[in-house]
């Protein structure tokens, strides 16, 4: 099991709860929820605003006299969207601790930083699709910070942000699966409410070929499969024994059981790679496709 959770820098009393923001909508949501969150659990709220300054002198750097007007237009433009989203963050609750930083850095940079010590870092996420390139800044940093990293995406309802429904988590028996475990039990406790485990058995099809069921009977791969739920839950189960657990385990693919879940599930935890993941990777692919498909915030949860 990792690490204990009162070890864990991510969750000392001083720990923020980060938000990045760009100016737009799918940002504006990440404030709010990020907001609610630091309100609900006592804590204070860091709104950032990377300007990337170093692109602006790569740019136009021929032109000496330009850059320094560039600069501090991009300097007035993020001084005016932190100041919407410190007003937006007070919306959801007046007596909220709420600080501010613009930075000369590039958004990506930051948040990784910020994230070291952060409770956890959200982001925004606009449709599906726009997101996969690699030089994405949610993907660079879903994939390279550190503790939690949450994309914040809209539910599609009314409710935009769900305070109902389970913390549903993906278990694949990986060590990435760990961490997201661990996450997923403080988050269904730190909520009151219920946590879902899911593994999809028929991922090993997918790692293995076609034929591989032919060697796997449906049932013997469901039994072995729940075995391997059970191990990877029991120390978190005991750790966290007043939060409610439901396996499932079914010849589908994860990420298209973690997709249903997401039109019901509070919040949607996994690793940030899966079995045979490698650090230098930019994200597991169960990861990478959820984040810019699901149906409500999904967390990435990285190994201490």
């Amino acid at each position: 099991m990792s690490a204990s959770l009162s070890d864990n820098p991510h969750h000392l009393a001083s720990a923020a709860v980060v938000v990045g923001i760009d100016g737009s909508e799918h940002s504006d949501l990440a404030v709010q929820w990020a907001a609610e969150t630091a309100a609900r659990r006592g804590r204070r709220l860091l709104i950032v605003h990377g300007l990337d300054l170093a692109t602006t002198q790569a740019v136009f750097g021929m032109y000496d006299l330009i850059v320094p007007a560039v600069a501090q237009r991009l300097r007035e433009e993020g001084t005016a969207r932190l100041a919407c989203a410190e007003r937006l963050a007070r919306r959801v609750d007046p007596e909220l601790r709420v600080d501010t930083e613009l930075s000369p850095a590039h958004p990506a940079t930051l948040l990784i930083e910020r994230s070291e010590s952060a409770h956890l870092v959200a982001l925004g996420a606009g449709e599906g699709g726009e997101l996969a390139h690699v030089g994405s800044t949610l993907l660079a940093v879903t994939a390279h910070g550190h503790g939690e990293i949450v994309v914040v995406r809209d539910t599609g309802s009314e409710q935009r942000i769900r305070t109902d429904g389970p913390v549903v988590v993906g278990v694949d028996g990986s060590p990435a699966a760990e961490a997201a475990v661990g996450a997923a039990f403080a988050e269904a406790d730190l909520r009151g409410t219920s946590l879902v485990a899911v593994h999809g058995a028929d991922d090993f099809t997918f790692r293995s070929g076609a034929g591989a069921m032919g060697l796997f009977p449906a049932r013997e791969l469901e039994t072995a499969a729940q075995l391997m739920l059970a191990e990877q839950l029991a120390g978190w189960q005991e750790k966290f024994p007043e939060v409610q657990v439901t396996r499932e385990v079914s010849i589908v693919r994860t990420r298209n059981l973690l997709t249903v879940w997401s039109k019901s599930a509070q919040v949607l935890v996994v690793g940030s790679r899966g079995r045979g993941g490698f650090r230098s990777l930019v994200l597991g692919s169960i990861s990478n496709f959820l984040v810019q498909h699901a149906h409500c915030p999904v967390m990435v949860a990285h190994e201490a």
